[in-house]
């Protein structure tokens, strides 16, 4: 009997391992519970937290109360066999998972495991220490595996000592070697969409005449910009550029502490993350601690067609730079701008100058354009020449996945997996309605709203109706507002299709694919885990 319960404690823990592993899995996609977004995300999602094969387990609550040998054999034997099944159906359910990024066995996760291996083995060992508590003991590791969502929340709770400490440890590394760096400029960047791409072409066009080092990937956390100093930075480099994200008010007031820009960029500010900052006026001041975390001799590069930006009573004085394409009162105004499916072309006009310089870029859309005048400008700060600027702009390459336009098979697909705002969907759709062919839009709406969440996913709805043959919601309840823009607005119901898995799209695009091109635009970035 024992040899039994041994290898229903073995086969119980691996289930756990696999079940603990994905929730750990959410807990680093939601930034280790920080606002407590995993809270929030498990409780949204009790189906995937609490699997519903779990409840199999209660069964082992008999066994305490079974006296007869034999009886109590073929429940364990039972219980080896369901907990095999069970494992094997999590990890067919693992295959149909549409994260954004695979787990990374990171440190922090690693010290993780240690309190969670603890839960589990302290009751393996007492049941085999004294034998009569072992149904009990195996009941309890059932429990556990029901509610390891809620171990790896105490998990976390239990190891903040732990990680305070390595935090402050890695973040005064990261203040000595910057401190040390004396001749170092840093420049920050942060807004509600077009960070990135913004943080790549300032770094392509700075790049001509200095050593720059742009934060990496997205890299735009605490953690990330610590990586990115203690890790990336290199005593010759000339320039930093930090990418700057947000979910909360005080956030990047954080990072300005941390890196001490004396340059900031402020792309367009729009409703991303609603849900967690709470209102547009959190946003707004959250985005605008970069501005004003600058020295009174500092730079910032704001936008002159934002009325947010415009409006805003700044708190400090720094030198400003204002863009526009609308505004012709800005200090760089794009004027004659034409776009295609190959690039974008427009003229430069320098406030007080007559004269007027061409620029070219293979980026898609007008919203780029604002992306291009901001690196422009701090390029011209920097002392970088007009043709130089020029040369620059037309080797800046599309970042992975903002409107970035590539041939797949038989299929032109536009990835735009980075916008979850009106603002940058509506941008997103003028590009594709300049693509020819057959157009399609594939996307799950936009996420993270708030309860502007349905009216939004709703306009873009309307919208789509003006632009696509054919449209591919991800998830039925999640683009119900899309799916009434789209009827409301008298859009055939034979043109929409609704899937539940966004890899199941791309066969479906080919079968719609006629004699024309078909370009199907990839719009709005999934949820951390998506579940319907």
């Amino acid at each position: 009997m024992l040899f039994l319960y041994l290898a229903l404690f073995f086969v119980l823990l691996i289930y756990y391992f696999t079940k603990t592993r994905r929730a750990l899995h959410m807990l680093q996609l939601n930034h280790y519970n920080e606002n407590q977004r995993y809270l929030k995300w498990v409780m949204k999602h009790p189906k995937q937290a609490f699997y519903h094969l779990d409840l199999g387990g209660v069964i082992l609550l008999l066994l305490p109360f079974v006296t007869n040998d034999i009886l109590r054999n073929i429940i364990l034997i039972v219980m080896i066999g369901f907990y095999l099944f069970a494992e094997y159906t999590l990890l067919l359910l693992a295959k149909t998972d549409q994260n954004k990024t695979p787990l990374v066995t990171t440190s922090r996760i690693k010290r993780l495991w240690v309190p969670l291996f603890l839960f589990f083995m302290i009751p393996v060992v007492i049941g085999f220490l004294f034998h009569d508590l072992l149904p009990w003991m195996l009941f309890l590791d059932v429990m556990f595996c029901i509610f390891c969502y809620f171990l790896v929340y105490l998990a976390n709770i239990i190891n903040i000592p732990a990680e305070k400490m390595v935090f402050h440890y890695y973040a005064s590394k990261a203040k000595r070697k910057l401190s040390e760096m004396k001749n170092l400029k840093v420049i920050g960047i942060t807004g509600s969409y077009g960070k990135t791409s913004s943080k790549n072409i300032l770094n392509d066009i700075l790049s001509v005449k200095y050593i720059t080092r742009p934060s990496p990937k997205n890299y735009n956390t605490y953690y990330g910009l610590m990586i990115t100093v203690n890790n990336y930075l290199d005593k010759f480099d000339d320039v930093l550029i930090a990418e700057m994200g947000a979910y909360a008010r005080g956030d990047i007031k954080g990072l300005c502490n941390l890196v001490h820009p004396k340059y900031g960029i402020l792309t367009k500010i729009g409703t991303a993350h609603l849900e967690s900052f709470g209102s547009e006026e959190n946003i707004l001041k959250t985005k605008f601690e970069l501005i004003e975390s600058l020295p009174s001799d500092g730079v910032a590069v704001l936008n002159r067609d934002d009325e947010k930006q415009v409006s805003y009573p700044l708190q400090n004085k720094v030198k400003i730079i204002w863009i526009g394409i609308m505004n012709q009162d800005a200090d760089l105004v794009a004027t004659n701008i034409r776009c295609s499916g190959q690039g974008t072309w427009f003229e430069l006009k320098l406030k007080g100058q007559k004269e007027t310089y061409p620029f070219e870029t293979c980026l898609l859309g007008k919203g780029n354009v604002y992306n291009i005048l901001a690196g422009i400008a701090l390029g011209l700060e920097f002392g970088v020449t007009i043709p130089e600027l020029q040369m620059a702009v037309r080797k800046v390459r599309p970042v992975d996945n903002r409107l970035e336009l590539k041939k797949l098979g038989d299929m032109y697909q536009i990835a735009d997996a980075y916008n979850s705002n009106p603002d940058g969907a509506k941008m997103a759709l003028e590009v594709l309605d300049m693509m020819p062919g057959t157009k399609v839009v594939v996307t799950p709406g936009m996420i993270e709203l708030g309860k502007k969440g349905r009216e939004a996913n709703y306009q873009f709805g309307v919208q789509i109706s003006e632009v696509a043959d054919y449209v591919i919601l991800i998830g039925e309840q999640q683009t119900l507002p899309i799916k009434e823009g789209l009827l409301e607005s008298g859009y055939d119901p034979k043109k929409i299709h609704v899937l539940n898995d966004v890899r199941a799209s791309y066969p479906l695009v080919l079968k719609l694919k006629g004699k024309e091109d078909i370009y199907a635009l990839y719009e709005n970035d999934l949820p951390d885990s998506y579940v319907e």
